[in-house]
């Protein structure tokens, strides 16, 4: 499966996600990426690989020993590693195509958002709404 950032500057290919499929609620999470949840999955470090732009790669140490590595053009933050771990912790929604895979878990749903709504109930348009 391929991957890349907002910009198209990195790109990276998985030969298998590794682990389920996870949704994080942490309060950490929720920042690092500016939404209700991260949404990710393990992947071992040999069945991942970058394949362009590696040189726009940034990094930072959100809690001891775990690194998040983004996009120094666009921001988007594409994988986790933590010292002595055999995965890289993908962020699911940067692949370009369907994993097929779908989530099986919550983490941390103690931090969960109370706003955080989805339902017949919420207005939803496929693409803009209308008069945008």
């Amino acid at each position: 499966m391929k991957g890349s950032c907002l910009c198209g500057g990195l790109g990276y290919e998985v030969d298998r996600l590794d682990t389920p499929i996870q949704h994080c609620s942490c309060r950490t999470c929720r920042k690092a990426h500016s939404a209700a949840f991260n949404t990710g999955a393990g992947v071992l470090r040999e069945h991942f690989r970058w394949t362009r732009g590696e040189d726009m790669l940034k990094s930072y140490e959100s809690s001891p020993g775990k690194l998040r590595y983004f996009c120094s053009n666009c921001g988007s933050q594409l994988v986790a590693m933590k010292q002595g771990n055999p995965r890289v912790v993908l962020r699911v929604a940067t692949l370009d195509e369907d994993p097929i895979s779908r989530p099986e878990r919550q983490i941390w749903s103690s931090h969960e958002v109370p706003w955080l709504e989805y339902g017949s109930h919420i207005v939803a348009y496929s693409e803009w709404e209308p008069g945008h």
